[in-house]
């Protein structure tokens, strides 16, 4: 089987986060049971040729262009790889586009149902109604038509799948099928023994995942472990890493604060064993791969109530969900929950029962599982195939 992915951007530092990880995890999957799996993206912030190939799957990458730069990712494309579209669906036996309202997942749908290939969107949160201008202008012009003939709509949660609804109203969609991220497992991280311990936070940095509220956190665990460390780690999409120093000199805790910026996926996991307590304080996050990376190795998390793992981390005893709320201050809440989970025997149970849910639900190979039923429903004779 010959499977297409298509993902708008790949970086060395993984900037465009979740999507692009998701791609990547899945084509490895895929892979590992038999698939010809590849992807086709964006490149950018390369020093040197852009790959050929990304964490041993085959790529497509392509010099991104910044055609409408106000429009930031959505205003990237290729030229060069929009030739070069049709014939690489055509010669795929399913196309599998991480779609969102830009210049090359969406043409590359609206090419897949042109040529009457199988047709797999996964929209990871970001279809949803919107009342830009430019949006509205795109759903016109392509996103209503592709999700209205998509032969499958992979969605997380029932949150996601309703928004992407809402952008066809008086449409049902019929093909929507649930397909968690899933990581692959890992070894567990080493006991943290008399180092000071480390709490993490690795993400975007980007208002929507509220990295103030981590700062906000120090003081109260600090209090506590006067010696302790908070490492804010991932590419500043926001221009926030600046205000962030600020706001931890203004609570008089800069000090015990690092900011390392982006880092690749090797540093990624070194980061998340080396830490003791990972936070991601959005209030508003459909299905971190952060999350499951960072319970992988078995690192316990704190995560708003809100978020699409919440429920599966609270029940498993993998972290603790705080009861955050937008446009609060919701440190205080936040260090209280680290603090519960530096201590020692909290933190051990919390940190086996991490692991044990991304090897019960997560894996991925149990999701790449699903997926390849869902691409053999799309190949059957009838194309699309009714889901959940």
């Amino acid at each position: 089987m010959r499977v297409l992915h298509v993902v708008t951007l790949h970086t060395p530092t993984n900037d465009f986060g979740g999507p692009t990880r998701v791609a990547l995890n899945l084509c490895k999957g895929l892979r590992r049971k038999g698939a010809d799996a590849r992807i086709a993206t964006l490149g950018d912030k390369f020093t040197g040729p852009l790959p050929t190939e990304v964490e041993g799957v085959p790529s497509f990458v392509h010099q991104a262009r910044h055609v409408l730069p106000a429009f930031e990712v959505s205003g990237i494309t290729s030229p060069a790889l929009l030739r070069q579209a049709r014939r690489m669906v055509k010669s795929a036996d399913v196309v599998h586009v991480h779609l969102m309202r830009d210049l090359i997942t969406l043409p590359f749908a609206l090419i897949a149902l042109e040529a009457n290939v199988p047709l797999v969107v996964q929209t990871h949160g970001m279809i949803d109604p919107t009342e830009k201008l430019f949006a509205k202008a795109v759903d016109v012009l392509g996103m209503k038509r592709v999700l209205r003939r998509a032969d499958a709509i992979l969605h997380l949660t029932r949150m996601e799948r309703d928004g992407v609804q809402a952008v066809v109203p008086g449409t049902p969609l019929r093909t929507f099928h649930r397909l968690v991220n899933g990581v692959t497992p890992q070894d567990a991280r080493p006991p943290r023994g008399d180092r000071p311990p480390t709490v993490l936070y690795l993400a975007r940095v980007q208002k929507r995942k509220r990295p103030e509220d981590f700062v906000n956190a120090m003081p109260t665990v600090l209090a506590h472990y006067p010696d302790a460390r908070f490492v804010l780690a991932g590419p500043d999409t926001g221009d926030l890493t600046g205000p962030m120093r600020k706001l931890a000199a203004d609570l008089g805790v800069s000090g015990s604060l690092e900011c390392v910026g982006a880092l690749g996926h090797d540093e990624v996991l070194e980061r998340l064993r080396a830490a003791d307590v990972y936070v991601l304080p959005s209030v508003v996050e459909p299905f971190a791969v952060s999350i499951l990376e960072a319970m992988s190795v078995g690192l316990p998390v704190v995560v708003a109530r809100t978020g699409g793992l919440s429920p599966d981390v609270e029940a498993a005893g993998a972290g603790r969900v705080t009861d955050s709320v937008p446009d609060a201050d919701n440190g205080p809440l936040v260090g209280r929950a680290v603090l519960e989970l530096l201590d020692p025997a909290a933190n051990e149970q919390a940190s086996l029962a991490a692991r044990q849910l991304v090897n019960d639900r997560f894996s991925i190979d149990a999701v790449v599982d699903t997926l390849l039923d869902v691409y053999a429903g799309v190949m059957a004779p009838g194309g699309a195939v009714h889901g959940s």
